[in-house]
């Protein structure tokens, strides 16, 4: 029954697309779908359908990626052979993200052949290995309104109801310089230590009960022009990881009015997710037997502004790694709990 997207799934690991270099996977992706009948959107490298559906329903995109990373210097086979030995297919992006890709795209096929009480979107989309400007959120303007999504990762079919985000913060600490031998000037890396122990020791009240505290770690450090001089500039860097219960901005506006030091972010679009025990889909998959966590690793789900699960055939522990591959068997299994967690679900 799924043989056909196993051989699509072939198809695609044998061109390769690397994060910003995917226009031959969207090409042939596009032209396989408009193939079997399906109306194809395309803005760059990223591609969409939409089944019909009255006025005033709710929309549910279906969202995966055609990008990924470049293969490990390690593998011991042609990455973009995509052989089956085994009942595994092996290839660059089989488990990371094409398993999802093509599960999500059987589970959309089968339910938009029948009615729906919502909107249905699919979504292959580029750029989601390196969370470039080019990817997801250069669609969803298109797509219009969203209520709910699956962004499909390799989770093993559980859910994750809670996905870490990222913030990087640029830190500066300012002082006064001086010659070291007579003891002048105010030393700004003394003054920075303040502020690094008040990172360390900063704790916020929103736990998460799936990935825990807000955490925010030092990662490096510059001062200094010569051994004589004291610094009269001190800066670092924090990586910050948000835990679904802040939105960026929100952890911005606590730190920059709270720490010891200048702090500005470099972005504030990688935001941390959260979806609460009683939204229907998580309902309708506890229901199912499936399993809910919280992801420590980001993905679309970081730039989606409306709830959504992460789930997904194939296991997150083979992405990126050499001889990358997913059971044929985990996509099948895959297509079809995405229908049975999606199919007739009542959002409202």
């Amino acid at each position: 029954m799924y043989g056909e997207y196993i051989q699509l799934l072939q198809d695609l690991i044998r061109i390769p697309s690397v994060s910003r270099d995917e226009k031959a996977a969207a090409d042939f992706l596009s032209a396989w779908m408009a193939g079997r009948g399906i109306d194809v959107h395309r803005t760059g490298n990223n591609l969409w359908c939409e089944s019909s559906a009255p006025d005033g329903r709710p929309s549910i995109l279906l969202n995966a990626h055609i990008d990924t990373v470049r293969p490990a210097a390690s593998y011991t086979r042609n990455p973009f052979s995509a052989d089956i030995e085994g009942g595994r297919l092996y290839g660059l992006g089989s488990n990371d993200d094409g398993g999802s890709l093509v599960a999500l795209l059987a589970a959309y096929i089968t339910l938009s052949s029948r009615p729906q009480p919502y909107r249905l979107v699919f979504s292959a989309t580029a750029e989601e290995e390196v969370s470039g400007n080019g990817g997801m959120e250069k669609i969803l303007p298109q797509i219009g309104n969203i209520d709910f999504g699956i962004m499909g990762e390799p989770t093993r079919m559980r859910m994750a109801v809670a996905e870490k985000g990222l913030m990087v913060l640029d830190c500066t600490v300012h002082g006064k310089s001086g010659h070291a031998a007579r003891d002048e000037g105010e030393n700004a890396i003394y003054r920075a230590m303040e502020a690094v122990q008040w990172f360390r020791s900063k704790r916020f009240g929103r736990v998460s009960p799936f990935l825990g505290e807000v955490r925010m770690t030092v990662t490096q450090i510059a001062a200094g022009t010569q051994h004589n001089v004291v610094p009269d500039l001190c800066t670092f860097v924090v990586d910050t990881r948000p835990n679904g219960m802040y939105t960026n901005s929100e952890l911005l506006e606590i730190i920059a009015s709270e720490a010891p030091c200048e702090v500005k972010a470099r972005s504030t679009r990688l935001c941390g997710s959260h979806i609460g025990a009683d939204h229907p889909a998580v309902r309708r998959g506890t229901a199912l037997g499936l399993e809910s966590f919280g992801s420590p690793t980001l993905s679309n789900q970081a730039l989606a502004p409306f709830p959504t699960l992460k789930i997904g055939p194939g296991d997150s522990a083979r992405s990126h790694t050499a001889d990358e591959y997913i059971e044929t068997e985990e996509i099948e299994i895959g297509a079809q709990i995405y229908v049975a967690l999606l199919d007739q679900l009542q959002l409202i």
